[in-house]
């Protein structure tokens, strides 16, 4: 397939660039750079050629923003066992609709991610969806019960979409939805993980204090010195308090290899918005206005690394029941970047570089894939977006079973026009 998308602002960051231009996209590969500071690479003979008439794809982006795909550390897609709330496809076209190329599965499904079986039916059901990289994290422990470490060798030795974009079967292992509470099995589960190449993505909270600051600034703490101990690297999941932020930026000071993420929420919300609305209603929960003001400094400061969603589908009945009985998760994958805009690179709290490396090049470099990258020879992973839309977050646009955000209503900024994997246009807007 061949793509010209012309006069769009090309936006990379491990690259550098940041001007005005056309990509040319052939076979899968960026194989041009034409911007108003030089070219990279030769420009194709095709690329005079009218749309239409030889197989060109040509995209006016004009005005619009061109950059890496998206890639998001932590999604659950509920496949195998919870279909009703989002499936492999369902999950797969969210991501597109979002800019999302690569999404990595958390494990909690029913049965777990713990065996090679339930990595193998992932990966086959994802071959059949529309092209977004699916990769699986692997649990840490059998049915994360805490008790016995799971097929974490096995697992890593599997062919899959995983092994083609960064040598490993799946590409981490985390005991997400529920922490390892046994200090010594989580070391092992590290050790394990280093063995084989994986990182640990921990899940920051501690069930006999759930919901608590303290539960998960004590994960936050006791995950980073047994990752010390293990002379491994760590990722934190879904950061939300100041006290953890306080902990993780003394680790990075004292050159600790720790990463970690935070999503959305986080930043836009506090726990005085949340009333009577289940859709509001996450694990770990909206925080005070201090700690938001935390997050986003700590974005500011490179002491959070990542913006991931957490998407979490849930049913409209497992939802619409009252902030008590509702169950803990939001969707996120189709308004993650349009959140992030407004209320940070509008706000003035990142540079629009600053943001696409939290959302693109950062989490490439966490997985050690190559991707998250515009430069000639890559692999064309792009969305292409309208930064000058606005409109309004409505769940009936949503091609996510869940329709749980806690953002329905709030007007932003930023569609996602289209989005490409491996150079082929895998969503394209109405």
């Amino acid at each position: 397939m061949k793509v010209l998308v012309e006069n769009g602002l090309i936006i990379n960051p491990d690259f550098g660039l940041q001007a005005v231009g056309n990509l040319y996209v052939e076979d899968e590969k960026i194989v041009c750079i034409e911007t108003e500071t030089g070219v990279y690479g030769l420009i194709p003979a095709w690329g005079n050629s009218d749309s239409g008439t030889d197989g060109i794809t040509r995209i006016d982006a004009k005005g619009k923003w061109i950059i890496p795909g998206l890639i998001d550390l932590h999604v659950h897609f509920r496949d195998p066992g919870l279909e009703y709330k989002e499936d492999i496809f369902s999950g797969c076209r969210a991501a597109a609709r979002g800019g999302f190329t690569t999404v990595c599965c958390m494990p909690n499904t029913k049965p777990v991610i713990d065996n090679p079986e339930v990595v193998r039916y992932i990966d086959e059901k994802a071959k059949e969806a529309n092209g977004v990289n699916v990769l699986s994290v692997g649990s840490i422990t059998q049915g994360q019960k805490g008790e016995t470490l799971a097929q974490i060798h096995e697992m890593s030795l599997l062919e899959t979409r995983s092994k083609d974009l960064m040598g490993k079967g799946i590409c981490a292992i985390s005991e997400d939805g529920r922490s390892v509470m046994n200090a010594g099995l989580m070391l092992k589960g590290i050790l394990e993980g280093k063995a084989n190449g994986l990182m640990v993505f921990s899940h920051t909270e501690d069930g006999s204090l759930a919901g608590t600051s303290i539960g998960e600034e004590l994960i936050v703490a006791r995950d980073i010195m047994l990752a010390k101990e293990a002379g491994s690297p760590i990722h934190l999941c879904h950061i939300s308090t100041k006290g953890s932020l306080d902990i993780i930026r003394k680790a990075k000071a004292e050159g600790l290899n720790v990463t970690a993420e935070t999503g959305p929420h986080y930043f836009i919300l506090d726990e005085n918005c949340t009333g009577n609305d289940g859709n509001k209603k996450m694990n770990p929960p909206l925080r005070t206005e201090e700690d938001v003001e935390a997050v986003k400094k700590a974005l500011q400061d490179g002491t959070l690394d990542v913006i991931a969603t957490d998407h979490a589908p849930h049913s409209s009945d497992e939802k619409n029941c009252g902030y008590e009985k509702a169950l803990n998760g939001v969707v996120g994958l189709e308004t993650s970047f349009a959140m992030s805009y407004t209320f940070l690179v509008k706000t003035g709290i990142l540079t629009a570089m600053e943001l696409i490396d939290k959302m693109s090049c950062r989490p490439a470099e966490i997985l050690g894939i190559d991707r998250g990258n515009i430069e000639v020879g890559k692999t064309a992973d792009l969305a292409i977006i309208d930064i000058d839309e606005e409109y309004e977050i409505n769940s009936e646009d949503f091609v996510s079973k869940g329709k749980n955000s806690p953002f329905l209503g709030m007007r932003v900024y930023g569609k996602i026009l289209y989005t490409l994997v491996n150079g082929r246009i895998v969503y394209a807007a109405e």
